[in-house]
Order: C-alpha cells, then structure tokens, then sequence
C-alpha cells in the first residue's frame, strides 16, 4: 500500500516541481485528516550516448541540488486522492532531530529548525526510517553537522551488517535465523 501512495505522490505533487521523492512517512497531526511528511530532492535530468540508444532518461541528482522536508495533507474528493502541502523546509535550515526517547519505543519527535515542531510519526520504526533518510541524505548532499538526539545510534547508521534498502526482509532474516540457531540447540543432545 505504501508504495501506491508513494507513487501517487510522486506522480502528483513532486513530478511536477522536478523534484524526486525519496522517503514518505505517515504522520498523526488530526483525526479527519491524513498527513505525510515527505523528503524529497531536486531532480537534474542528465543524458548520456548510452541512454539515446536505448532511449531511457535517467534523473541525478547533483550535490548542488536542494533536498526539502515536507508536510503533505492528503483529502480525497469523491473518487480522487488528493494532496495539499501545508509546510516546507529546507534541509539546510535544519538544526536538530530529537526523538524523545531512545530507550522508549514511541512515534513522537521534534524538528528544529528556526522554530520548533513537535510530531507524531505513525510508528517509532517510520520515525526512524525518516531519520535514517535524512542523516543520509544530509552526509552525501550538504555534509554538515546535523545533531540526532534521543535515537538509538544502532539503528540509525547504515554501517551494521543488517543494513539496506529492505529493512523489513533483513530483520526476518535474522529471526529466522535467531529461530534455526533455537531448533539446532534444542535437538543438541546434553552430555550427561
């Protein structure tokens, strides 16, 4: 389902400002409505021999480029998903991630940035998937400075084995593989 509502996105609000959406998460702001807050990059379409041939566009994006935060509304009119943007900032101008508690699995964090906005992510694991997006984004585009706090590091840096793309598939990996080492234990048989 996320990621119909992730294309959908792209297709209907970031496409058109050339811009590309890297990460989407759901956030509760009030009880009718549906909020997302969004990251997303300037795209540069760049071509190259290669792609004429086989006529395909590739977007870039540059290190010059702008990355945005931003909080989507989403209403529906009758049939048709709707999508309103009610806040945007500039990496750049972020201070701070505060995620509350590090020890506590809870959704709420702060975003600093001139002003301060407290937030509920639909999750604690999307509050991280966010927070993973943007540290990641802020060290390979503006490389500043950018303080996390109240975060569990571990789960935060890309450098642990379990790391990827697809953090869900790795994680069941490693319960299955929790569960085999238990099966394998159990049927050991016990020296007397």
């Amino acid at each position: 389902m996320s990621s119909l509502v992730k294309e959908d996105l792209q297709k209907k609000l970031f496409k058109p400002l050339a811009q590309k959406l890297c990460e989407f998460i759901e956030i509760e702001v009030s009880v009718q409505d549906r909020y997302y807050l969004c990251v997303s990059a300037q795209e540069t379409l760049t071509k190259t021999p290669t792609m004429q041939v086989f006529s395909l566009l590739l977007y870039n994006v540059t290190k010059t480029d702008e990355v945005k935060i931003t909080m989507v509304k989403h209403y529906r009119v009758g049939l048709d998903e709707k999508y309103e943007v009610t806040k945007r900032w500039s990496l750049s101008d972020l201070r701070m991630i505060d995620g509350k508690e590090a020890d506590t699995d809870n959704p709420f964090f702060d975003l600093h940035f001139k002003k301060v906005y407290s937030l509920e992510a639909y999750s604690c694991a999307s509050k991280y998937s966010f927070a993973r997006t943007v540290s990641r984004l802020n060290h390979v585009y503006l490389k500043k400075d950018l303080h996390m706090v109240n975060f569990d590091s571990t789960y935060i840096n890309d450098d642990s084995i379990w790391s990827s793309n697809n953090k869900d598939c790795l994680v069941l990996m490693r319960i299955c593989f929790y569960a085999f080492n238990l099966v394998c234990l159990s049927l050991c048989p016990l020296p007397l």
